[in-house]
């Protein structure tokens, strides 16, 4: 049995003042993920901070043209709001591709972007994990390690980020609001997860005395050319091999901006500004997109088990590509790409 306390959080201030007060707390929302922790002797949080009742859970247009999103947003609502629905369609997808509809309907915006790995490693307290245990070794390295990173790794730790919702975020360019003893901050999503590096216990830029209060979509929704491609050993409730979140503007069939960002291949939604540069300006066929994605991948490396992810990656590219260039995100293409 896990000992703990347990509290409720008034308003932001109040959350702020307690985990302040506690570096062993925790807060918890839907616990969608944090309760699997807890049961699995990984978190032994001091303190449960119950957030629940803040006021984060509407979904508002900003004065730039965008939606500002609360923390406390369940991934049910979201994916249905007509908001999302009709102007980042591509958000909506990738949160419905990923777990259950009962846990969409319990888990929270801010708590997605926090979800930890789902390395087998690191939940199984018995083996060796940098993540669990800073200096102790990674064991997915020469262990099972299918499911594991091929971008952004080394030999400190190579478990992927596991969030759907977090790859479309990193593609539409979304900024993370938090507060903190200090006051209020933004985080721009591409700097609010990290690689391991040499700091694997660390998922987040995020301060152990701060909580996310919102995440801001900006204008650009790039809502008819777009997909959320995901691989994954079965067609439901199954963390991706590879995720592709592509989204283009096109003037005629000259490419104008590219988005691209992967999932299930490092440890945090990976996006590399130059496979979208080389999309720019180019013809929106197959050659364009196998380049961009040999581009995407030139630095991948595979593992025993899992190299096989390096191809599947590249052409999951070129046909999330390919599907958001026909105007096609939840089927094939029947537009013939040259």
């Amino acid at each position: 049995m896990i000992n703990f306390q347990f509290a409720r959080a008034g308003d932001v201030t109040d959350a702020v003042r307690q985990i302040a007060a506690d570096p062993k707390a925790k807060f918890i929302a839907g616990g969608t993920n944090l309760i699997d922790l807890m049961k699995e002797d990984v978190e032994r949080p001091s303190r449960l901070i119950d957030i629940t009742r803040l006021p984060l859970n509407t979904v508002e247009e900003t004065a730039e043209g965008g939606l500002r999103i609360g923390a406390l947003v369940p991934n049910s609502d979201l994916a249905y709001h007509p908001l999302i629905a009709g102007r980042y369609p591509m958000l909506a997808s990738a949160i419905l591709a990923g777990a259950s509809a009962q846990l969409r309907n319990m888990a929270s915006t801010g708590g997605n972007l926090l979800q930890r790995t789902r390395c087998l490693y690191f939940y199984d307290t018995a083996t060796p994990c940098n993540k669990r245990e800073p200096g102790s070794g990674c064991s997915a390295v020469t262990g099972l390690n299918r499911m594991h990173a091929i971008l952004g790794t080394n030999e400190v730790c190579i478990a992927t980020h596991p969030s759907d919702m977090c790859v479309a975020l990193a593609a539409l360019e979304a900024t993370v609001h938090v507060a903190g003893p200090a006051g209020a901050r933004t985080i721009a999503f591409g700097d609010f997860h990290r690689l391991a590096g040499d700091t694997p216990q660390r998922d987040t830029n995020l301060q152990s005395n701060e909580i996310v209060t919102a995440v801001e979509l900006a204008a650009r929704g790039f809502a008819e050319n777009y997909t959320y491609l995901k691989i994954r050993d079965r067609l439901s409730y199954a963390f991706a091999l590879v995720s592709v979140a592509a989204a283009l503007e096109l003037e005629g069939d000259t490419i104008e901006e590219a988005r691209l960002a992967l999932g299930g291949v490092a440890h945090k939604p990976w996006r590399d500004p130059s496979a979208e540069a080389a999309l720019r300006g180019q013809l929106a066929r197959r050659a364009t997109f196998t380049h961009a994605a040999d581009v995407l991948l030139r630095d991948a490396k595979g593992f025993e088990h899992n190299a096989f992810k390096i191809d599947l990656a590249g052409r999951a590219i070129v046909r999330a590509l390919t599907q958001a260039a026909a105007g096609t995100p939840q089927s094939q293409s029947n537009k013939k790409i040259r």
